[in-house]
């Protein structure tokens, strides 16, 4: 689904073939949904949400002549889902000079896109935010982006003009905000089980947990429960590509994972924990959804 090819019409895919583009295009669907809803966490939320949609209604969909668009059509609006609960109301652009002619892509407009950290595109309207994600992000053309949110091609111009215009000015402002932190309980409970784990210790991490504990190994299976959990830790003592660190991403307390052996590349990926009366009751691992870590705001502490 580019620009080169938007003309032509794909062929009908059948389920097997529907399966593999699923998992080939989870990580796109959660690089559009992240800077549409401005949390790694949440996007994965969203992509589970659309690909869940997308399997139920696919035996009954018929001739649907571009998967891709029509997936991300789903995740379109499943963001819009996340941002109307979260606001409590629409998050429409204005009608204003939907005739203005946006520039082409271009490398300068990808670069700032790229760069840009998902509380910036929180800053656009939806309208700008989705088209400038599906151009100068993913590669899109303006047909398939309107085809994606149901603008118009002017509307998806005009929009365009304006959410790079307001990235560009968001670039030269400085970022005042205050650093994330960690308060005193989050960061001794975060402690204490990045010294076991790192200390291959797996008989104290899985004294930690409580005994209905949740574990989702995201992008892979779902467990419950103390000795099925349990099992969990097995996978981790048989390699040695990790290292834990406590930290932050997107300003939830988390478990940053880097590779040893390459101590200065970018954190691998996360983990998430829940806890109940000190206990650990749930744990979101994104070992095999690395993908979300890519535009997310990681604070090693």
């Amino acid at each position: 689904m580019h620009a080169d090819n938007a003309t032509a019409t794909p062929a009908p895919v059948d389920a097997e073939e529907f399966e593999r583009l699923l998992a080939t295009l989870r990580p796109k669907l959660h690089r559009y949904c992240a800077r549409m809803v401005g949390s790694v966490i949440e996007a994965e939320d969203v992509v589970q949400e659309t690909l869940m949609k997308a399997v139920e209604a696919f035996p009954r969909a018929t001739a649907i002549g571009n998967a891709e668009a029509w997936l991300f059509r789903i995740a379109h609006n499943a963001s819009l889902d996340v941002l109307r609960q979260r606001t409590r109301q629409r998050m429409l652009a204005s009608d204003e000079d939907m005739a203005m002619i946006a520039d082409p892509v271009d490398d300068v407009h990808q670069r700032q896109a790229a760069a840009a950290g998902l509380r910036t595109f929180m800053r656009l309207s939806v309208a700008e935010r989705s088209s400038v994600i599906l151009m100068d992000v993913l590669g899109y053309s303006l047909e398939e982006i309107g085809g994606v949110t149901g603008s118009t091609t002017p509307a998806v111009k005009a929009a365009l003009h304006r959410g790079r215009a307001r990235l560009r000015a968001a670039a030269r402002e400085p970022d005042e905000r205050p650093l994330p932190v960690l308060s005193t309980d989050e960061r001794a409970r975060l402690s204490a089980y990045v010294d076991r784990f790192n200390a291959r210790d797996f008989d104290a991490v899985r004294d930690m947990l409580a005994e209905e504990v949740r574990l989702e190994l995201v992008n892979r299976t779902r467990m419950i429960g103390r000795a099925e959990v349990g099992r969990y830790f097995g996978n981790y003592a048989s390699v040695h590509d990790w290292q834990l660190a406590a930290g932050l991403v997107d300003g939830h307390p988390a478990l940053i994972v880097r590779d040893p052996h390459n101590a200065a590349g970018r954190p691998a990926y996360f983990i998430l924990l829940q806890w109940v009366d000190e206990r650990v009751s749930a744990i979101r691992d994104f070992r095999h959804a690395r993908y979300a870590i890519e535009a997310a705001e990681v604070f090693v502490v």
